[in-house]
């Protein structure tokens, strides 16, 4: 059944159990959505909905900065650098990571149609907390992830603190003797994914990975 809305103000209710919201045909006009209405539902409401209420984007994509500010910071937020080659592996973490409520940007989601994509990566290196970069021997011959790498040490230099997070699928940063991943081995302590294929060794790696990536630790 279509659900027809026009003029319609959401005041102070809680939207995040209201199913179909995504069907919603707006009828003589956009709506008000009050932000009582987002606190109550925890930002958790269809992106859909928002924007054809006449939410604009930018207050869209705000939504979960501003829901994560009223709560206490479990984790810091994460921009995961890698090679599509590895994104199997990838997709899992990604979902894990949110699941444990870690704000991640991974590029095939959160990538808009039409965005100018240097400029994108580079914005996002710059309004995430970790460059978590996952080293192979394809992300090691990525250009991409040597952009992001340099961007994130960069970061580093200038606001003092650690920003580069590194774990590793296989050897290759090991014996690497490319610069960037040459200086990762010498300088960082990096994770250990290498087994990420046998349930218990991901699990024991996801929980280290969790443990250094919660904000009280540094």
């Amino acid at each position: 059944m279509k659900q027809l809305l026009g003029g319609t103000i959401f005041a102070d209710i809680d939207l995040s159990t209201i199913k179909g919201l995504d069907t919603v045909t707006y009828w003589g006009g956009p709506s008000t959505i009050g932000i009582d209405t987002i606190i109550r539902s925890q930002g958790k409401i269809s992106e859909i909905f928002l924007r054809n209420a006449g939410i604009p984007d930018p207050i869209i994509e705000a939504i979960p900065s501003l829901i994560g500010s009223l709560r206490p910071i479990d984790y810091y937020t994460c921009f995961i650098s890698y090679s599509t080659k590895d994104e199997e592996f990838v997709k899992r973490l990604h979902a894990d990571l949110l699941s444990m409520r870690v704000r991640c940007w991974f590029a095939p989601e959160d990538m808009k149609i039409g965005d100018k994509i240097r400029a994108r990566i580079d914005e996002s290196i710059r309004m995430y907390d970790k460059l978590l970069i996952v080293l192979s021997e394809y992300s090691i011959a990525s250009d991409w992830v040597e952009f992001e790498v340099e961007a994130a040490l960069a970061k580093e230099s200038k606001e003092k603190r650690t920003v580069l997070f590194p774990i590793r699928l296989d050897d290759s940063v090991m014996v690497a003797v490319t610069p960037w991943a040459a200086h990762i081995k010498r300088a960082r302590h990096i994770g250990d994914f290498r087994r990420w294929n046998n349930h218990d060794d991901y699990e024991m790696a996801l929980s280290r990975l969790l443990r250094d990536l919660k904000a009280e630790t540094q």
